[in-house]
């Protein structure tokens, strides 16, 4: 398993656009999705301890930046034939037992992550309400073990802070993660 950092945001890098199938049976794009104030793009998978370990704050931090204007979107971009557990089944699975209130997206071809940069698992970029990165960082100081409850929400507030002012902090820290597992590309 190979941990891996974010690079740094490349602020008002324009959205890279997308149509994927999610585990709702819909396809979506970046255009349905967006909220308002913007959107937050999470590269995730089910397998990833970094992921696992942050799942429950995830989901409470997406629906906490709905009420502000941003809406969420997840996106799988491993190979699932390497992880059985990152199947577009469990996938489903792990969408409803964690209640996602997101779409969660399965990109198949991998062309969406190679698209955004996307390093591991998970990456976020946050967008404002003209799609425009301003954030590229982490969720919190959790690891493969999830933070004290009282650390620093690095994602909410910076995103909190595209939804007041359009503009993300100029300071933030990356996020680390397990590799993106790639297709072998020489089958």
């Amino acid at each position: 398993m190979v941990s891996l950092e974010t690079p740094v945001c490349d602020f008002g890098q324009d959205i890279i656009n997308f149509s994927l199938p999610g585990v709702d049976g819909n396809v979506w794009t970046p255009e349905l999705i967006k909220g308002k104030k913007g959107l937050l793009v999470m590269f995730i998978c089910n397998h990833c301890p970094y992921v696992k370990s942050i799942r429950e704050r995830i989901v409470r931090d997406t629906r906490e930046l709905m009420v502000l204007g941003i809406n969420s979107v997840a996106i799988m971009s491993n190979d699932p034939s390497e992880y059985e557990e990152d199947s577009f089944e469990n996938m489903k699975a792990v969408a409803d037992q964690f209640d996602f209130p997101f779409p969660y997206l399965i990109d198949e071809s991998q062309e969406v992550a190679k698209a955004y940069g996307a390093v591991c698992t998970p990456d976020f970029f946050g967008y404002n309400a003209d799609l425009k990165l301003q954030y590229r960082g982490r969720l919190d100081a959790s690891r493969k073990e999830t933070a004290a409850e009282d650390v620093n929400r690095d994602l909410f507030e910076a995103m909190k802070q595209v939804s007041e002012t359009g503009c993300g902090p100029d300071n933030q820290i990356p996020s680390m993660g397990c590799s993106i597992k790639w297709k072998d590309e020489s089958n």
